[in-house]
């Protein structure tokens, strides 16, 4: 993995995840691309985030207590004037989940366990998109 990977493709990454050790995991894998993303644990979460930082990114549990990513993600289109990239993170791999996900406003899907290459894909496709 290499540190110098967030130079090369800048990203304000914010990650909405409730289970610890997923938590450890994409934070872990994160830093050693050189990224320093903040966390938080559910949508309410997200969405007050959203009020203090700009994100380009935000990797969004579905599944989390209080509010979840699917309704966090409506959410934040109908009112952000600033609309970060939204990529669902999660284990319901269907077909439909992913329809679902997409329907609600998110640009893109993460099945977990998180793979590295499917990150890094992502990770540099919303770089070069932001510019």
């Amino acid at each position: 993995l290499d540190p110098g990977f967030a130079a090369d493709f800048p990203l304000e990454i914010l990650i909405a995840e409730d289970n610890m050790i997923n938590q450890k995991l994409i934070i872990t894998i994160l830093g050693k691309l050189g990224y320093r993303p903040d966390l938080v644990e559910n949508g309410v979460e997200v969405l007050k985030q959203l009020q203090v930082t700009t994100y380009d990114l935000i990797l969004m549990d579905i599944q989390m207590p209080e509010m979840g990513g699917v309704e966090a993600t409506t959410i934040i289109r109908q009112q952000n004037s600033y609309q970060p990239t939204v990529v669902a993170m999660t284990a319901n791999a269907m077909p439909e989940d992913k329809e679902a996900y997409l329907k609600a406003g998110m640009d893109d899907y993460l099945p977990k366990p998180i793979q590295l290459s499917e990150l890094i894909s992502i990770l540099s496709k919303v770089a070069l998109e932001k510019g």
